[in-house]
């Protein structure tokens, strides 16, 4: 079986070397392995990086290109891997993440032991740099509470799923569901698999085959990381309202509660609401917060009490924005 694996970049050259590293020591033979690198013009040494790689290791490989992704956003680079992919299993990998050296080749035997369309693993979330304040924000996006319960974050049970990263697919997949949206910039998984799954595709998720991802390093690119999701859910809303699901508006459901509340307050003198979500948020905060102490046995941990609601308002402002209809005009 021939596959063909992507890697898209953006600006990534301090972790590109790291998951080109990756690649080489993969236990699936090289040789079988149609190897597309796409560049969405970055202004660092990312296409440097990719064009060396190629030089150096052309000989191992099947194939392996260096394209330019001319939209430069991940679903228009995504389409650039399918249209030139010549593999009978396409394998999309993030640049900012870390992959076994086994990955390739256990997506591969479960594919075909299971003769799954689509097929996936669990995505935990790793630093590249171990400082204190890295391990806060690692706290947040491996907590329940901070990140979300999408199944391949936190299930050790085999199972089918509306969703999965890094995910393997037969080309078929592709011929029938078609490919990503490019309307969507955060969201354009949610929506190919709902699209996939509504061609009759299942989407296998197996937590023995693991993948990482790196956690934003800085309080200020996790921030700006959670309100680019949120305000991609809310232009989602518009675009493709049944890829979502009521999880990814409960950030947005707890600003519009809170700003509710406080107008209730100041208009009426009567505290009842806020002090009720504001208690009911709490508890949900603090039980997080112990657990993540009692896990780490740091107590820098509790920080997380405050980490928490503000990565929630910023999520469900950029939420709030996302869904004013005026951007329909734009798509």
């Amino acid at each position: 079986m021939t596959i063909s694996l992507g890697i898209i970049a953006l600006n990534e050259e301090q972790y590109l070397p790291a998951i080109l590293d990756d690649v080489l020591v993969q236990t699936f033979p090289l040789s079988q392995i149609d190897f597309i690198l796409i560049d969405s013009l970055s202004t660092d040494k990312t296409e440097v990086l990719m064009n060396s790689f190629k030089e150096q290791h052309k000989k191992e490989f099947k194939n392996i290109r260096v394209l330019k992704n001319a939209g430069r956003w991940q679903a228009d680079g995504w389409n650039v891997f399918i249209d030139n992919a010549a593999g009978d299993v396409l394998i999309k990998v993030d640049a900012h993440a870390h992959i076994p050296v086994d990955f390739i080749e256990k997506l591969i035997a479960k594919m075909e032991e299971g003769q799954f369309s689509v097929l996936g693993g669990k995505r935990p979330v790793i630093l590249k740099e171990n400082t204190e304040w890295a391990e806060i924000l690692l706290e947040a996006e491996n907590s329940l509470f901070g990140s979300g319960i999408a199944v391949f974050r936190t299930s050790d049970k085999p199972r089918y799923v509306k969703s999965v990263f890094h995910g393997a697919y037969r080309k078929e997949v592709f011929q029938k569901a078609g490919k990503f949206n490019e309307r969507l910039r955060r969201t354009e998984d949610n929506e190919i698999h709902w699209r996939i799954r509504k061609r009759g595709f299942k989407i296998r998720y197996e937590p023995s085959i693991v993948s990482y991802q790196y956690v934003r390093p800085t309080l200020r690119k996790m921030l700006k990381q959670k309100f680019s999701n949120g305000y991609w859910i809310g232009r989602t809303a518009w675009i493709c309202p049944q890829c979502l699901s009521l999880y990814h508006f409960a950030p947005f459901a707890f600003v519009l509660m809170l700003v509710v509340s406080i107008l209730f307050v100041v208009l009426s003198t009567k505290t009842l609401l806020l002090t009720a979500l504001c208690t009911l948020y709490g508890c949900f905060a603090v039980g997080n917060t112990v657990l993540s102490i009692l896990k780490t046995k740091k107590a820098s941990t509790i920080l997380l009490l405050f980490l928490f609601p503000l990565l929630h308002i910023v999520y469900g402002i950029g939420t709030v924005l996302g869904l004013q209809p005026f951007h329909i005009r734009h798509d």
